[in-house]
């Protein structure tokens, strides 16, 4: 009983750990993402919230850095899994690509933000770049 007893802690521990690998992960890739959007807009590289951006170079420019940094993101969800670091990075890459296809439909069906191709392509890079990152976090 003592020994059931004492993986207990050590089980939810794991989980917590798990826990935090996706959500930091999650968090630094949005925080980076719309801190760099907010300086473009504060630059007026781009133009104001909420005004469509329709220029495919600010879209492939925002596509490029937001591919960063979802290898970003799937190396530090593998850096900081407690274990199984690939299982991590699925999960991450799971959520992304529902949040982002969500995203997708959202800016393509309700608003004219920019091009259509712009929010597909990042729902079709989510999981990609997730587990690229993955697999670089898991090798170092």
């Amino acid at each position: 009983m003592s020994a059931l007893a004492a993986a207990a802690p050590s089980h939810s521990r794991r989980v917590g750990r798990s826990v935090f690998a996706v959500a930091a992960a999650i968090v630094a890739n949005a925080g980076l993402s719309l801190g760099i959007d907010q300086v473009f807009h504060t630059l007026s590289v781009y133009p104001p919230w909420g005004q469509p951006m329709h220029d495919t170079w600010l879209n492939l420019l925002a596509l490029s850095y937001r591919i960063v940094f979802g290898v970003l993101a799937g190396y530090l969800v593998a850096r900081l899994a407690p274990r199984a670091p690939m299982r991590h990075a699925a999960i991450l890459g799971a959520i992304a690509l529902v949040l982002s296809t969500l995203g997708a439909v959202g800016a393509i069906t309700q608003y004219n933000l920019g091009p259509d191709w712009y929010p597909i392509a990042l729902a079709i890079t989510a999981f990609p770049c997730v587990w690229f990152g993955a697999t670089i976090g898991r090798r170092t």
